[in-house]
């Protein structure tokens, strides 16, 4: 008997497939080659070179749900938002970064669609698909795309990712923040910690710029407890001696 074979184009896999968290990471390594290149190359969009003290207003689009996200569909999203930004508030007013990077491996376990298939294949005997594209895992609450702009296009940065929420699956939350920029800093804290001293997280000193973020300038080390010393910077517990003050004290 003569066995017909056809092998037509199919479409990609709906991402219904893919969408949970299901398995432990699957990633590329030297045991797993001949892995698709992800779809999503540029992380950072606009003027990402601008000082941080250029851009003080900042929005975040966090995720809703614990899920997987495909490298494609974080491409799409992040043309979707340069574009409403570049239309609405120009190319130089804005600085979009990728906060996902899409790491874990899709695979597929690809059968045939033909007239006498079921001879040459063995249904799920060996089901162990091969690699098919990248995605990335989210948590709850974990930003996804953040957009750094001036306080004029506060709005436009909230729009362009209400337009990006329509590229994932499941729910979203755009939320402005409360900080400067891309900094950890509300914006009465770090005007104010740029021209003198504040407290900040139990210690003292002054905010200085560094490129896009900032560094915080204090008189103190970062851990002072490997002096023996205990402060609530250091994130100490007081009364409670941590193993850096006991190889300090000898004790």
């Amino acid at each position: 008997d003569e066995v017909l074979l056809h092998f037509g184009t199919m479409g990609r896999r709906p991402w219904k497939c893919s969408r949970y968290c299901k398995n432990k990471p699957y990633i590329k390594s030297r045991y797993c080659r001949g892995v698709p290149e992800g779809k999503l190359k540029i992380f950072d969009v606009g003027k990402k070179r601008m000082t941080c003290d250029a851009f003080p207003a900042c929005v975040h689009l966090l995720s809703l749900e614990k899920e997987q996200i495909s490298s494609e569909s974080l491409e799409a999203a992040r043309i979707s938002a340069n574009k409403h930004m570049i239309n609405f508030v120009g190319k130089d007013n804005f600085h979009i970064r990728m906060r996902l990077h899409p790491f874990n491996i899709i695979r597929i376990n690809k059968m045939l669609t033909c007239a006498g298939a079921d001879r040459l294949q063995t249904g799920m005997r060996g089901a162990y698909g091969k690699p098919y594209g990248l995605c990335a895992r989210v948590k709850i609450n974990q930003v996804i795309m953040s957009i750094r702009t001036s306080l004029k296009g506060e709005d436009a940065a909230c729009t362009a990712l209400r337009k990006a929420k329509f590229k994932f699956p499941g729910r979203q939350l755009v939320y402005v923040s409360r900080n400067w920029g891309f900094t950890p800093y509300p914006k009465e804290l770090f005007q104010q910690g740029r021209t003198e001293e504040v407290e900040w997280r139990g210690a003292t000193g002054r905010i200085v710029g560094d490129g896009v973020g900032t560094k915080f300038i204090s008189g103190k080390g970062v851990r002072l407890s490997k002096q023996g010393i205990w402060h609530k910077s250091s994130g100490d517990i007081k009364g409670k001696w941590n193993d850096a003050m006991r190889l300090n004290r000898n004790l």
